[in-house]
């Protein structure tokens, strides 16, 4: 079985993040990035099913993702992590891409490596928009189980429980097909030394546009459906307001404060 998992390199949430003012888009190049914290889910995953399917799932695990030359670092945390082999699509056209082109991409990446299994975490940390993974699995015309905050693989069938706010579904598939995890689904393992050591020696193909044969008209800023028009800056925060009670009117004042700002 070929599982394919798909990684997204985001700003690190705790960094500064920011916009390019040349375009208003993430500034994924200039910043501190990593493996989207998401994504970690559905590496992990992955690498359960390889080792506890046995002869039944007897396959490899690819890490893909696409971004700047930066992006291979979330390649190498998915190595480290045990995936046995990664593929980075990087091209310059791809800058500002939406959800829409960034389906496009992944799926032509998908079909060239044949995959049986893709994996998806729930959303990635930055754009919070969970929706890449049904775009995929449209576009590849393979069935899709998604969300589950638990997953058992079967032969040739994959079942996840879905829990939602007042109960939880059973949802089933045939392979091949798209399956996306929630944080639920599982506790990340953490690279050890003889991983981190081993992934330097793990195969890392880099494909460009004209490697997947995508037009670059169809990727890109200028593709987009949508677009940032103007961003401002978050401004610094200003000091707070200490209430001293010294005379037993503190509650006074507090109610007084949050009338006064029409939080009440």
């Amino acid at each position: 079985m070929k599982i394919v998992v798909c990684a997204k390199f985001v700003p690190d949430a705790t960094a500064d993040r920011r916009f390019r003012p040349e375009d208003n888009t993430v500034d994924r190049a200039g910043v501190d990035g990593l493996l989207s914290e998401l994504d970690e889910y559905a590496v992990e995953t992955a690498l359960t099913v390889k080792e506890t399917g046995g002869d039944a799932v007897d396959g490899t695990v690819t890490i893909l993702t696409v971004g700047p030359e930066q992006a291979a670092d979330a390649v190498k945390k998915g190595l480290q992590m045990g995936a046995d082999a990664g593929v980075h699509v990087i091209d310059d056209a791809i800058h500002g891409s939406d959800a829409v082109a960034t389906s496009l991409i992944l799926a032509k990446a998908l079909a060239k490596l044949e995959a049986d299994l893709v994996v998806f975490g729930m959303g990635s940390t930055d754009g919070s928009m969970g929706v890449v993974p049904a775009m995929v699995s449209e576009r590849l015309g393979l069935p899709a189980v998604t969300l589950g905050s638990e997953v058992t693989v079967d032969g040739q069938t994959v079942r996840i429980r879905r829990d939602g706010d007042t109960a939880s579904d059973t949802v089933e598939g045939t392979l091949p097909l798209v399956l996306s995890v929630s944080d639920q689904a599982n506790e990340p393992r953490y690279p050890s030394f003889k991983g981190i050591m081993a992934a330097k020696k793990k195969p890392v193909q880099t494909w460009s546009l004209a490697d997947l044969e995508i037009p670059a008209d169809q990727v890109g800023g200028s593709a987009a459906w949508t677009e940032v028009v103007e961003v401002t800056a978050r401004p610094p925060r200003t000091a707070g307001t200490i209430v001293t009670d010294e005379d037993g009117s503190g509650a006074t004042q507090l109610v007084d404060f949050l009338s006064t700002n029409k939080f009440l």
